[in-house]
């Protein structure tokens, strides 16, 4: 009987480990890992990843035109709804009735398709302002926006990206390029 050396093993290419949706490392203890991807034009909806968990994608068939909204209990990381608004024909009230009554703690997971901005007014940018956005008071017509925020969030959060819908540096003719944002977030210890 012949073992095999190292001279006749096969070895496989390393292959680069993935972890919770697909993520280049896992996420301390205690975290959350996400991956978000705003919708690409009018063509390819968004998609929400909490905890190789699909919350949000065309898939799903749960996205559509507007913001695409996640609300996540932030101890457990469980999906408590997650909503399409329109915010070109649709009713910026609806938005308003799902974001108002938010719980200390709820984490928000944004991603935008197509024009999430047309319908904002005042009341809405204040809301995405309070739970941590910076870039919702400049968001216009057809940009790209990503975003996790939170009730009771003390300053601005650290996971927001946001493209001007710019005719000169549009990747797609009419719409910027998509956003894809991922990380991890801490799990809150208690929903106050």
């Amino acid at each position: 009987m012949r073992l095999a050396g190292p001279e006749n093993s096969v070895t496989a290419e390393p292959r680069a480990r993935k972890y919770k949706c697909g993520l280049p490392q896992p996420c301390p203890e205690e975290h959350l890992a996400f991956r978000m991807v705003s919708g690409a034009a009018n063509v390819i909806g968004p998609k929400i990843c909490l905890e190789d968990r699909m919350l949000m994608s065309s898939v799903k068939d749960n996205v559509g035109r507007g913001l695409n909204i996640a609300l996540v209990n932030g101890v457990s990381g469980e999906l408590i709804e997650a909503r399409a608004f329109d915010m070109w024909a649709g009713d910026v009230n609806d938005l308003l009735k799902f974001i108002r009554p938010l719980h200390e703690g709820t984490l928000v997971f944004v991603a935008s398709y197509d024009d999430p901005a047309t319908k904002m007014n005042e009341e809405t940018r204040k809301l995405f302002s309070d739970l941590g956005s910076k870039n919702v008071k400049d968001l216009a017509f057809r940009d790209s926006w990503v975003f996790v925020g939170a009730k009771g969030v003390q300053n601005k959060s650290p996971f927001e990206q946001h493209v001007k819908n710019s005719k000169h540096t549009n990747k797609y003719e009419g719409w910027p390029e998509a956003l894809e944002m991922e990380g991890c977030i801490p799990r809150r210890t208690t929903a106050s």
